[in-house]
């Protein structure tokens, strides 16, 4: 099983009011079929927690190159893409029933000690696990993002229950919704291609309160970067930055 695949329509919790798929179900939709391929290959929750371990996800780069409508039929594609340095690399896509590409997705995770919280070399997994060489979705993607100047408060959030999944803590898709509730509505919905680049630095629980910056990318037309910031000016959560309408 190199590569897993799971077939869907559109389903209407996943659309926004142009009828299109959003970014942060498209999220879920990626997360699900990680999920699902670690647990066929042997590495999912249960194998990895009887020796310590968990995955981590540190980093992901998701570029929608047409955005399906509510009931159309999509393939969701994943596979892991060996390892650079400390980061596991996993591999999406999305098609459509003509199997043309419209989603491309670069993901980088960490292993980790449990206990310690401290990430740990993944050679050992990733050696028992398909490569893939040359089956590269999105090249260039998963990159660390730089903190952007200047950037704005615009209010503060608090992660409660619905934000927190099994581990524990806030579910990375959860961020994407934050990031989508402080954008302009009418811009996401009538945006044609998007692109979401985003990095998790530190996890967050329930209760814990975030700051949440903006600022509008220097030279790019319709996209902004975020940051989420302990309360109090405190040290970055998570970073992103997201294209609306980005030539692909």
């Amino acid at each position: 099983m190199d590569v897993y695949t799971e077939n869907y329509p559109v389903g209407f919790t996943a659309v926004d009011e142009s009828g299109c798929l959003s970014m942060a179900a498209t999220f879920n939709y990626l997360q699900e079929a990680a999920i699902r391929h670690a647990e066929a290959l042997g590495v999912g929750r249960a194998p990895m927690t009887e020796i310590g371990q968990g995955w981590v996800l540190s980093r992901i780069s998701v570029v929608m190159e047409r955005r399906p409508r509510e009931e159309e039929q999509i393939t969701v594609r994943t596979w892991p893409r060996g390892w650079e340095k400390l980061f596991a690399i996993r591999d999406f896509d999305i098609r459509d029933a003509a199997d043309i590409p419209i989603v491309r997705a670069r993901s980088c995770w960490l292993i980790v000690d449990i206990d310690k919280r401290r990430p740990l070399r993944p050679q050992a997994t990733m050696e028992k696990l398909p490569l893939n060489e040359g089956r590269d979705s999105l090249t260039g993607g998963g990159n660390g993002l730089i903190a952007q100047e200047a950037m704005v408060k615009i209010g503060e959030r608090r992660a409660v229950y619905s934000d927190i999944d099994f581990n524990g803590h806030m579910n990375n898709a959860r961020y994407v919704q934050w990031i989508q509730d402080i954008t302009d509505p009418d811009a996401l919905a009538k945006a044609k291609t998007m692109r979401l680049d985003i990095n998790y630095l530190s996890e967050v629980k329930l209760g814990e309160t975030l700051e949440l910056w903006t600022a509008p990318i220097p030279g790019a037309d319709k996209s902004a970067a975020f940051e989420g910031r302990r309360a109090g000016g405190g040290q970055a959560a998570f970073r992103a930055e997201l294209r609306l309408n980005p030539a692909v």
